[in-house]
């Protein structure tokens, strides 16, 4: 017997009805997403309701159910969503001064009950067992500031400390954006609930909905926007000739980026005639933002698009990506540069370089210039934790620059850091690095260690760790509890960058807290296999004490390194 299996689009006052019951099953990952992500999320649906305000409904995306004829209904994709939305709902709730307001968002939150219809009062969302009842206590009753108080190293996971850094991001969003309650509150709350839409697909047994998930995450050869755009822009061309001459062009950049990446190219293209996050479709914003001299009464002109478009930020895009930039001068300067960019974690910086170099690459100082300047601008906002929204908007201003005609003598000044930039970057470069994400970090420490050894090591391939020198476990009467008797001067630089260093090696718990002399004894700083080969690791080896005084006079000193190389005074 064929299972069923139904989708349907519903707005979220459908979706936090009686007619589901959702509960996240035991098996299930905690809730991850971050305040990068729920920040993203506010400003993504705030923007989109001040722009469109009623007229216009906002997509979510789809949720996969286990569920049968009752509203009980197990999440197998989607967790993070709903628990993100609900926190969103609560937080609002919470900040209303309207009490009709209140007592309508509180529904989407909990099941009221109802003895009519058989209805008890319950949550609409269930968490994992572990973290059910921290959520019921703070977000779906409301209690934020009861949760703005706990200490989050007293929390029980990652899961708890991020809904509390989340309902902390929202309630600053909902006061700085909302007012704190009325009539904006309102506004915005009935927008959230009628027109902002997920899919709900719901199967009956759990075979079937992890098919459906898999399905709906394949990276198989489903058909791309792309294919669709070909189809538009070689079908636009007069004789079966120019058919299959462009037909050849465009199978060859495809081969060349692979289908992926050649997907990637269309999507850096909007962004740099679009200069703004996608709120529609690539196949509808593709045309949409792409300038009227390559289209003509909404249809694509094939010739123009390939060749002066396509294919120059084709081969733009490859050599970003292959850091394989060639000139007879400077060459090996710019692909230092884009290895570096590479290493960061998302692909905003993309558009920006391709736009660049399609326009550029035959004046390889300028490139150099450029680049050098690009990455310092993208390790800022990876290393000062700056969200996709900001990341965007911030690189906008460097193409919007772009589309003047720039030299190295009058060149794009926008690439450049601000005085504001600068002093942040200098703020988070002295903090607690080791509390930072861990691509944050390690960009950070082997960014510095590059510019300790003054770009001669290479770091592709290997195991990095990070290790504290003084452990932040102290034992008693150790070593380190004699030369580091303060227990808050310990606390102040454990995480700080004089105290890391990278170790090409997994981390040996046992040796975390040896004395210095048996941390270097037993080769853990040694710059053989079992060692460390970095440039930072080895400067350690070298000092016999690891006494506050050394540790201030080496942070002094790593500071003074990355902001003479990243121009940070």
């Amino acid at each position: 017997m064929s299972e069923k299996i139904s989708a349907a689009e519903h707005n979220l006052a459908k979706i936090f009805s009686s007619d589901f019951e959702y509960v996240i099953p035991q098996y299930q990952r905690p809730y991850a997403w971050t305040e990068d992500q729920a920040s993203e999320l506010f400003d993504d649906l705030y923007g989109f309701y001040k722009e469109s305000g009623q007229d216009e409904s906002y997509f979510l995306g789809s949720i996969v159910l286990i569920k049968q004829e009752s509203p009980c209904a197990e999440v197998i994709d989607g967790q993070q969503r709903l628990t993100t939305l609900t926190i969103l709902l609560s937080a609002l709730a919470s900040k209303s001064d309207d009490e009709k307001v209140k007592d309508n968002l509180r529904m989407y939150i909990k099941e009221p009950g109802n003895i009519l219809q058989g209805l008890e009062a319950k949550p609409r969302l269930t968490l994992r067992e572990r973290d059910k009842e921290f959520f019921s206590k703070y977000v779906q009753d409301q209690d934020f500031d009861g949760l703005k108080d706990i200490d989050s190293k007293g929390l029980d996971n990652d899961a708890q400390r991020n809904i509390q850094k989340n309902s902390a991001c929202f309630i600053e969003r909902i006061e700085k954006n909302l007012g704190g309650g009325g009539d904006e509150i309102k506004d915005f709350a009935s927008f959230l609930v009628t027109k902002c839409i997920l899919v709900a697909v719901s199967t009956s047994s759990q075979d079937s909905a992890f098919r459906v998930f898999e399905v709906m995450n394949s990276r198989g050869l489903d058909l791309q926007p792309t294919d669709i755009i070909k189809a538009e822009v070689i079908g636009a061309l007069e004789t079966e000739k120019k058919k299959d001459e462009y037909n050849k062009r465009w199978e060859d950049m495809e081969e060349n980026l692979d289908r992926d990446g050649f997907n990637d190219l269309f999507t850096f293209i909007r962004m740099i005639y679009a200069k703004e996050k996608s709120r529609k479709s690539l196949l509808v914003e593709f045309k949409e933002h792409l300038p009227d001299k390559y289209k003509t009464e909404g249809k694509y002109k094939a010739e123009e698009l390939i060749d002066d478009v396509l294919k120059p930020h084709a081969k733009a895009l490859a050599t970003v990506r292959n850091t394989n930039y060639e000139a007879t001068d400077r060459a090996k300067e710019v692909n230092d540069h884009l290895r570096w960019l590479n290493l960061i974690d998302n692909s905003d910086w993309i558009p920006v370089a391709i736009k660049f170099l399609s326009e550029h690459k035959n004046e390889p100082k300028y490139v150099d210039w450029f680049f050098e300047r690009l990455e310092r601008l993208a390790a800022y906002m990876h290393i000062c934790a700056r969200n996709v929204n900001q990341r965007i908007e911030r690189y906008s201003k460097v193409i919007k620059a772009l589309e003047s005609d720039t030299s190295l003598n009058d060149p794009v000044h926008a690439v450049e850091l601000t005085d504001v930039e600068k002093k942040r970057m200098r703020t988070a470069i002295d903090g607690n690095i080791y509390e930072l994400t861990p691509k944050r970090r390690s960009y950070l420490i082997l960014r510095l260690d590059s510019f300790i050894s003054d770009g001669g090591a290479k770091y592709e391939g290997k195991v990095l760790t990070i290790e504290h020198v003084l452990p932040q476990t102290v034992p008693e009467n150790s070593e380190w509890a004699k030369l580091w008797p303060d227990e808050q001067e310990r606390e102040k630089w454990i995480h700080r960058i004089a105290n890391l260093v990278p170790l090409n090696k997994s981390r040996n718990s046992k040796a975390q807290n040896y004395d210095f002399a048996e941390k270097k004894k037993n080769a853990y700083f040694n710059g053989n296999k079992d060692g460390s080969s970095y440039a930072l690791t080895s400067q350690v080896s070298i000092i016999n004490q690891w006494t506050p005084q050394v540790v201030k006079n080496r942070q002094r000193e790593l500071l003074e390194k990355l902001q003479e190389k990243w121009r940070l005074q």
